[in-house]
């Protein structure tokens, strides 16, 4: 009776997650092409076909690149919000009506055995919203384009089993780095993306007795690398009496290839 899941790719390129309990099966977003999605599908030994679903979480590029090609050619139900739906549709190509599926903010919905809660995050996007999965008394959350996380959100994720949070950026590697000032202004406003250090922050007040892995999420090509966000996150949280190592392991993801299939 097990969910389990696999951050399929993550990161500033793309981004695509996989949930799956004995009756369901979900992909979260398909933000790169179709034919890399099928291939990242081989590698954890997955049919597509067998999905019962896309859960689109915003319409950003980098979160639904392949989801039109990748519905049509499975025959997959996409399931979103209305202002989603009319932000992305003219990028995804004709959608069958049959297909077309509205799960609007801040509601529970039950795919079988699985029950997907929906919550609001705070992103330059029409109504960008993410995903809390629980099954058989196991929680996993999926946490990431963010520009900050907000009490409500951290009421919503509190004490899941395992995380799949954002870590998008350096600071100091922002500053300096090559992005003109406007997209930097973007990237550390309210509604862009959660940093390093306010990773661990937010992570230090939503870890819970039963969280046993934290996988960092959505890095920066530019502004980022795996080892300094891994480094930086764990030092905060050891900092704050956190059990890094013991209680819990962080986890890095990968733009371009898939983390093993975990059961939470």
């Amino acid at each position: 009776m097990a969910l389990r899941f696999s951050v399929l790719a993550s990161g500033s390129t793309g981004n695509a997650m996989y949930v799956e309990t004995p009756t369901q099966r979900l992909l979260v977003d398909a933000g790169l092409s179709g034919k890399k999605m099928d291939e990242l599908f081989q590698e954890i030994d997955r049919d597509p076909k067998e999905l019962d679903g896309i859960l689109v979480t915003h319409e950003h590029s980098d979160h639904i690149k392949g989801v039109g090609i990748f519905a049509r050619r499975h025959k997959l139900p996409i399931y979103a919000n209305e202002k989603t739906w009319n932000a992305m549709e003219s990028n995804l190509g004709t959608i069958p009506v049959d297909q077309k599926f509205h799960f609007n903010m801040e509601t529970v919905r039950s795919f079988g055995d699985l029950e997907v809660e929906s919550f609001g995050v705070s992103h330059d996007a029409a109504e960008p919203m993410f995903y809390v999965f629980r099954h058989n008394g196991r929680k996993l959350v999926i946490a990431t384009d963010m520009g900050y996380v907000s009490d409500r959100i951290k009421g919503t994720i509190k004490g899941a089993d395992m995380f799949v949070f954002e870590s998008n950026h350096d600071l100091n590697m922002l500053r300096i780095g090559r992005y003109p000032w406007n997209v930097k202004r973007r990237i550390l406003s309210d509604v862009g993306h959660v940093s390093n250090e306010d990773a661990a922050l937010a992570l230090t007040d939503v870890i819970g007795d039963t969280t046993s892995r934290i996988y960092l999420a959505h890095l920066s090509l530019d502004n980022n690398m795996k080892d300094l966000a891994r480094l930086t996150v764990e030092q905060s949280l050891r900092e704050q009496g956190m059990g890094v190592g013991e209680q819990f392991e962080l986890y890095d993801t990968d733009p371009l290839k898939p983390t093993a299939l975990t059961v939470v």
